[in-house]
């Protein structure tokens, strides 16, 4: 059904679910210390910048619903639209979404 998936299965490895199921190019939780005056350190998190978009796509003639960072959306812009996106970006900067709206691109394509 989807004949990229065993590429991706080998390209992702990381923990982030969340950045699956969206458009994160590369972007995942990050963790550091916060540290007031007392320099007593306590442990926090920081994620991603992500935003709930609809793209249009040229290739399926409908808008596409997707999560995705600031970073993916200049990118998105960078390349000329979500179409252009998802076919020119690695596998490990897609994740699950993308792999999954590149394959309708390719097939809406053919």
């Amino acid at each position: 059904m989807f004949p990229s998936l065993p590429s991706l299965a080998q390209a992702l490895t990381g923990p982030f679910k969340r950045a699956q199921l969206g458009l994160f190019h590369g972007k995942t939780k990050q963790y550091g210390n916060n540290v007031p005056f007392s320099k007593k350190k306590t442990r926090r998190t920081w994620l991603p910048n992500v935003h709930p978009k609809r793209l249009f796509s040229a290739a399926l003639g409908e808008n596409v619903r997707v999560k995705l960072t600031a970073r993916a959306l200049k990118t998105v812009n960078k390349y000329g639209g979500i179409d252009e996106y998802v076919l020119n970006t690695r596998p490990d900067l897609l994740g699950w979404e993308g792999m999954r709206i590149r394959v309708l691109v390719r097939e809406a394509r053919e």
